[in-house]
Parts: C-alpha cells; structure tokens; sequence
C-alpha cells in the first residue's frame, strides 16, 4: 500500500508531485477562524448586555465546535482540488462555502432556538417596551409612542402600538438569509487563508525539488571527478608495475601488486561523494608512496605531518591523490637523487590548510602534467569548488627548493565547528 502511494495509482509518481498542506497546519486554521469568531461574539454580547451568561457561553462554543466540524469537512472537498488550476480551485470556494455555510446557521439556528424569545424579551424590557404573549400564542411587544419618534396626532406620548415580535425580528428566513450571508463571508475568508497556505506549500515544494536537483547535479560532478582520479592512477600504478616487471624485480612487483590491491580495496569502498577523516586521507596517500618506493627505493622519502587535533577533520576522499602524483612523476621520477615529498597539514584562522610539498627540481618541473591523463591540478579544483564553492581554494607554484600547493578549505568535521567558522569569517573580514 505505501509503495503504491508513494509512486501514484499509474506507477508513474504524479500523487507525490501534488503539494498538501499539512492536517496540523489545516487545523490550526479552521480553529483559529472560530475562536477568533468566539471572542468577538462574546465580547459583542458583553457590550450588549444580553444577559444569561453562562447559559450563551457554553452554547456559543458548542455552535463553534460545530463549526469546526463542518469547516473541516469543506477542506476534505476543497483538498480535492488541490491540483487543479487556481480559477476551478476559486470557483470551487465560492460554490462549496455556500451550502457550508447554510449547514454552519441552520446548527447555530438549532442550538440557540430556545434562548432566542428570551433574549428578546430582555432586551425589549431594557429598552421599555412590554412583551407578551396573545391568545393566539403569538409573541406581542407593546411599544409606548414615548420610545417612538415624533408620530403625528391622534397617538400621544401615553399611548402605545402593539406589534408581533416577527415583524420587530423579522421572519424566519429573513434571519436564516442575514445569518447565511455572515457565515458564507466567513467561509470565504477561510478558502482564501487555505489557498494562501497551499500556495505556500507548492513554493515550499518547487524550492525542495529544485534543492534536490541541484544536490543531485552537484553529486553527479563530484562522482565524475571522482571517478576521473582512479583511472588517472591505475594508469601510472601500472606503468610503474610494468617497468619493475621488465626489469625483472618480481619480488617488488609482487609487493606493488599486493599493496595495490589493499589500496584500492580501501579507496572503491567510499561513497565517491563522501568527505572522509583527513588521517584516511593521509594513511590512503601513504600506502601510495609505499607503492611507488617500491618502484623508486633510493630516491623517495616520504614525510608526515599531521597534528591530532586535525585528524577527524573531513576533506574530499582522494583529493590529494593528483597532487602526490603530480610530485611523483615530476619531482623524483626523472631525478638521480633522493627527492623528500611532505604531506602537512595545519589550521590557520579557523580553516585547514594542507600542504603537498617536494623538494625535487623545481627548474626543469611544468606546472601541470603532460603525461597520463593530464587531469592533476585542474581536477582538484574543479573538485574543491563543487564541493566548497568559493570557501576554498589551491595555490600551486615552484619556490626555492622545490614544489607546492597549498590547499585551504573548511574545517568541519571537528567539535567547535561554530567556533571555526566565526574565526574563519573574521579572517576574511580582516583580508578585505
């Protein structure tokens, strides 16, 4: 049953696309409209002095609790038009509030029936007229000429006129129409507040679908670039496994084989999207310098720094994995001599800072690779500005002694994110 009201009688998911505004929010609204109509009712009857009270009270909000009822039943109607163009939603208001309405003052008419003659007679007995009832049973009210406005001779001030209490209130149906009309206004107003919130809704819902599918464009990006580092260094890993093998070193290519195998065991396990602790980076980076130092036991040298307190910070998964390459391939694979790459990482105004550095020859090193697939540098900052945006970035360039980038991206991840952040904004303020 759920599968089948998740995906739409037709399978094609089009009930989950129709905006609904909540029975909570519903609820609230219908009964806010009648205890907002409860107050001004009774504190109209305070200021008219109607009298009974406590009798008027409980049937006043006895007359609400039907309205509610009734009300909530012109939303199961209306909510069936939910999907449909907003002129049929307006007509359909306008055509249901009205029979709504004739339920909501028949219920009134119903539960005030018998406290209608004695209001009236209290309020006609304040005012000085005489209420009484004739032999027929008709209700009768004595009105003196003094209560009248001037009245030509032969009635003096001492006289009266006598008239049926239906013609001083109306009749019946005149008072079932003024009191259809008030309720039919009042219905309408609800419509309006109820399309309003569902109009809200059908917002709420575009920015939610639009949400989605921008995450989903965004995924999609990164998962490219992503998948882009892993052939990128399949290429070179094997290259390298190949040269051992031509060379006759079995012993090391065994080794590169079965080291390669863990690293990628590890590295095709992750969510190609997912941030990862940044000491899995490192331990991920190193098992690749292990791999190549297979390959090149004399000339590499590998270094370390990570402080505890930045080892749960989450980076990218393999986003330094181009970098390393990229100090492979240029920095010790064409020199005769020992080349030390450094894999640091520091916090600095409240964001991580990781360092990828070589000391290898800077002179004769191009700024982005030739060889392989060429992604390097670029891949990692098309990676860092999907996932970052514009609150990261790469600096890469030769200094004296060697080669390296710098990569400065939040730091989340760790306990005080907040507190980063703040020094983060402050860092920036300051720069400007």
């Amino acid at each position: 049953m759920d599968r089948d009201r998740a995906t739409g009688r037709d399978g094609s998911g089009a009930e989950e696309d129709i905006a609904r505004v909540p029975f909570a929010t519903v609820l609230a609204s219908v009964v806010g409209l009648w205890l907002c109509y409860f107050l001004l009712t009774t504190a109209r009857g305070d200021l008219l002095d109607l009298g009974f009270e406590q009798e008027i009270l409980w049937r006043r909000a006895l007359a609400c609790l039907a309205g509610i009822a009734i009300t909530l039943g012109l939303w199961l109607v209306l909510r069936l038009f939910d999907s449909v163009a907003l002129w049929a939603k307006i007509s359909a208001a306008l055509l249901l509030s009205l029979p709504v309405a004739l339920a909501i003052a028949q219920a009134n008419r119903l539960i005030f029936a018998d406290m209608e003659e004695r209001v009236f007679s209290r309020v006609a007995e304040q005012r000085g007229f005489v209420v009484r009832r004739s032999g027929a049973g008709d209700l009768l009210v004595d009105i003196p000429g003094a209560s009248l406005p001037a009245v030509p001779s032969p009635l003096s001030a001492t006289d009266s006129i006598t008239v049926r209490a239906d013609q001083w209130l109306g009749s019946s149906s005149d008072q079932l129409i003024e009191l259809l009309f008030g309720r039919y206004f009042m219905m309408l107003a609800w419509c309006a507040l109820y399309l309003a919130l569902l109009a809200g809704e059908k917002a709420r819902a575009a920015e939610r679908r639009e949400g989605a599918y921008r995450r989903a464009a965004k995924a999609a990006e990164l998962r490219s670039l992503r998948y882009q580092v892993n052939p990128h260094f399949l290429f070179n890993t094997l290259n390298s496994l190949s040269a051992l093998v031509l060379t006759g070193r079995k012993d090391a290519a065994e080794k590169m084989i079965q080291t390669l195998s863990t690293f990628y065991r590890r590295s095709l396990a992750e969510d190609p999207t997912a941030d990862v602790p940044l000491r899995e980076e490192f331990a991920l980076q190193k098992m690749y310098l292990d791999i190549e130092a297979v390959r090149f036991p004399q000339r590499l040298r590998a270094e370390y720094d990570l402080p505890p307190k930045l080892a749960e910070a989450r980076v990218p998964g393999m986003i330094l994995q181009p970098l390393v390459e990229n100090s492979v391939k240029h920095a010790i694979a064409p020199s005769s001599s020992k080349v030390t790459i450094t894999l640091s990482a520091r916090e600095e105004y409240g964001r991580l800072v990781i360092t990828v550095a070589d000391d290898g020859d800077a002179a004769a090193r191009r700024e982005e690779p030739q060889g392989g697939f060429g992604i390097g540098l670029a891949n990692v900052r098309e990676r860092l500005e999907a996932r970052f945006g514009s609150d990261a970035s790469i600096v890469s360039g030769k200094v004296p002694g060697g080669y390296v980038t710098h990569l400065r991206l939040p730091l989340i991840g760790l306990q005080g994110d907040g507190e980063h952040e703040q020094g983060r904004r402050r860092a920036s303020h300051s720069d400007r």
